[in-house]
């Protein structure tokens, strides 16, 4: 018998007024995948993260999380649960310290505190961010600061971590780096859904690929099935990925 999905996102519906965000979209996350969420501005991929962490209720649809339908819940629930995001705009809470945000992540499963200081420390290593960690976060560079709300968000010790745009703004060397901790993650048993827009960094590390387009699901496959996919192509990707990724 199959395993449960992880995550199943069951016909989700999110409407703003007559604005139509995300049509009747679903979907699967396996436990251990890493799945990216990809498509073009305005396709829906930000709302679907707001509806699956509990920051909107969706009009209609239902998301199943470890078991649990999670429809509606709030974010603290949710993240309760093992199901934490980072945010497009990174959110910094710009007048505390780095390990101190990484501290308000550690306190939902430590209240103690030498215990919470101890799980902050240990993600600031895996984020890279030790040297870094009595400076105040508004002070850091957006690829630090994309660091830490990665940090932040693992230091809640997620089952899943979803991850919005964390690759953007980066240099080469660093989207590098995020595509390593991406796989590292996944290893040590972290299931990731991503929305990212670098292709060249998101298709060689996922599993599987679902594309957004006016907030409908287009496709849903392995990364090689997704680049030679019609519609994708016409509506995000274009020929000159096409072509790219055939010499490759």
């Amino acid at each position: 018998m199959m395993p449960k999905p992880m995550l199943e996102i069951k016909n989700v519906t999110m409407k703003f007024g007559n604005l139509v965000a995300n049509q009747d979209v679903s979907f699967t996350v396996n436990k251990g995948e890493i799945v990216s969420l990809i498509g073009p501005n305005g396709a829906g991929k930000t709302t679907l993260f707001n509806c699956i962490t509990g920051f909107y209720k969706p009009y209609s649809g239902k998301i199943i999380f470890d078991g649990e339908d999670i429809t509606g819940k709030t974010p603290y629930y949710v993240a309760k649960l093992g199901l934490t995001r980072t945010f497009q705009i990174v959110k910094p809470l710009k007048d505390m310290t780095v390990k101190e945000n990484i501290l308000t992540g550690a306190f939902l499963r430590n209240p103690v505190r030498a215990q919470a200081e101890k799980v902050a420390q240990e993600i600031l290593e895996i984020v890279h961010l030790t040297d870094k960690s009595d400076i105040l976060a508004g002070s850091l560079t957006i690829a630090d600061k994309k660091r830490l709300e990665i940090g932040r968000a693992l230091a809640t010790d997620p089952k899943m971590l979803m991850l919005d745009e964390a690759m953007a703004g980066l240099n080469q060397t660093e989207i590098k780096e995020a595509m390593d901790l991406c796989l590292k993650l996944r290893d040590e048993g972290i299931t990731l859904l991503i929305v990212e827009h670098i292709m060249e960094a998101i298709m060689p590390i996922s599993d599987r690929v679902v594309v957004l387009n006016a907030g409908k699901k287009i496709a849903d496959d392995v990364p090689e099935k997704v680049t030679n996919n019609e519609e994708v192509i016409k509506a995000y990707l274009g020929e000159r990925y096409h072509a790219k990724s055939k010499k490759s």
